[in-house]
């Protein structure tokens, strides 16, 4: 069955331009047009991804994030975050409260279509690696078929996205990587897109790990290495 995405946007021709655009992809596309709603059809139906606009009416963008993040059920379904904003705090603050993405209004369908893809694909590799044994690296140990991370036996709640970055860098321990390498690595993205995303995702993904974060060494200029 092919994946299901669910839209919470409440400009209607938006979100028929986006439904349409996905649906030519084969996706299977649902709308709804408020936050508070959204959330609870989030929670119903566990969509494999939420494309989120950031100001909804009855509860805004960040807030359904946030909640979705803090309850079981919707703490791994992946979030790609729209808004009209574009000033970097609002890049930063929609990464913290748990978004795997975000674009800035106007944007293009075909780009949109691209960035679902990606997700979904990195959500399906983290999940579809049964057969891999569990990573440790001192206190971090990482489980790629239960998707979970934990730092000195508790568990920490990722991202789909951060979980692939920690995987990614785990199994690189010790190569310099680059923010190029790591958005094509990562993301897996076809279209340009800032390296100022990889960065916030770091400082976010050190943030959750305290202080075991630290092996995450910044190499300026160039990017960063997993501390052996």
């Amino acid at each position: 069955m092919n994946p299901t995405i669910l839209i919470i946007e409440d400009e209607k021709d938006l979100a028929q331009l986006i439904s349409y655009n996905l649906g030519q992809e084969g996706f299977r596309t649902k709308v709804v047009s408020d936050g508070e709603e959204g959330y609870e059809k989030a929670l119903r139906e566990t969509p494999e991804l939420i494309i989120l606009d950031l100001m909804l009416p009855k509860m805004n963008g960040l807030e359904v994030c946030r909640k979705l993040r803090s309850h079981p059920q919707g703490k791994n379904i992946p979030v790609l975050m729209l808004t009209a904003k574009g000033e970097e705090i609002d890049r930063v603050v929609g990464f913290e409260v748990g978004a795997d993405d975000y674009m800035v209004k106007p944007f293009s369908p075909r780009e949109l279509v691209l960035r679902a893809k990606a997700i979904l694909k990195r959500t399906g590799d983290a999940k579809g690696e049964a057969d891999v044994s569990a990573i440790r690296m001192g206190v971090l140990e990482l489980d790629p078929t239960q998707h979970r991370v934990w730092v000195k036996k508790k568990e920490m709640i990722l991202t789909a996205t951060e979980f692939k970055l920690l995987e990614y860098m785990l199994k690189s321990r010790g190569r310099v990587l680059t923010r190029d390498l790591l958005l094509d690595k990562v993301w897996g993205y076809d279209v340009a897109v800032t390296t100022r995303t990889v960065d916030t995702h770091i400082k976010r993904l050190r943030e959750k790990l305290g202080k075991a974060g630290d092996v995450i060494e910044t190499l300026r200029g160039v990017g960063y290495r997993l501390k052996e």
